[in-house]
């Protein structure tokens, strides 16, 4: 293995763990805008929440998810919390969906977004769905090895 070898390894590796931080980040970022939990504001919301959702929000809500929820995007955990945003968006009903994007938008704030309602509440929904894929998927590519990757490449070469 030479220098222009290691180097390639290098930029590589280095563009799958910035993609991967900016994914958590981004997923952080979407539940950032959201009212805090263990504030009158935010235990309002995150009631008027679950009654949207029904049980697709014990999938991220505080109260079930645990104070840690976004500890342990930090520790390594990225895919159990991507599976558990990925599952709530999944298991909602067109009707749920639809009153999960109006709470939402309901919530983000005005004067930071310009707007509110429905439409960034699905904006949102839409946003955590792709990101939380984002997260999962620079996982599956951070455990591939460089042999994996020689396999992938020859055979999409072959094909």
């Amino acid at each position: 293995m030479n220098t222009e070898h290691v180097a390639k390894i290098a930029a590589a590796a280095a563009c799958d763990v910035a993609f991967n931080q900016a994914a958590n980040g981004h997923l952080v970022d979407l539940f950032a805008a959201l009212p805090l939990p263990a504030t009158s504001e935010g235990r309002e919301f995150w009631a008027e929440l679950r009654r949207a959702a029904g049980d697709a929000a014990l999938n991220v809500d505080p109260a079930n998810a645990g104070g840690p929820f976004f500890d342990y995007l930090v520790k390594g955990n990225e895919g159990g919390i991507a599976s558990r945003v990925l599952s709530f968006v999944g298991e909602l009903d067109d009707q749920q969906r639809d009153a999960v994007a109006k709470v939402i938008g309901g919530a983000l704030d005005h004067d930071t977004f310009g707007a509110g309602g429905r439409h960034l509440g699905k904006l949102w929904l839409r946003d955590a769905e792709t990101s939380a894929w984002h997260v999962l998927l620079a996982k599956r590519r951070a455990h591939e090895t460089e042999d994996g990757r020689k396999r992938f490449l020859q055979a999409w070469r072959d094909a």
